[in-house]
């Protein structure tokens, strides 16, 4: 899982010296969240040092603290993902409108020419 967030990093950040602006931001955003929570919290949770969430409500240490970390976990995953995955939609121009039917050039009417 080491591996993985920093490849993710190291993906992002290459992604990021071709583009600009929020684009770039978004992507190192998401893949820093992202790094984080595969490169330190789920090796830290695989190793036992962080107690996991229990649906049995049975805690060895502090339920709050399995609770807090759980919900940190959440958010960095979810949100990193989130982030991540806008910024590419953007770098790949997902989000542009374009209009399948082109309007027909209008002519403006000459001085002399009735509307009626």
């Amino acid at each position: 899982m080491i591996v993985m967030g920093i490849f993710l990093m190291l993906i992002a950040w290459r992604l990021s010296q071709s583009t600009s602006g929020w684009t770039a931001r978004l992507i190192v955003a998401g893949a820093l969240l992202l790094g984080f929570g595969y490169s330190v919290m789920m090796p830290l949770y695989e190793a036992g040092s962080i107690e996991p969430f229990s649906k049995m409500g049975r805690y060895h240490g502090s339920a709050a603290n399995a609770i807090a970390w759980h919900s940190v976990k959440l958010v960095v995953m979810n949100a990193g993902w989130l982030i991540f995955g806008l910024g590419l939609a953007l770098h790949a121009k997902v989000f542009t409108a374009t209009s399948p039917h082109r309007k027909p050039a209008t002519h403006p009417l000459a001085p002399h020419e009735s509307v009626a």
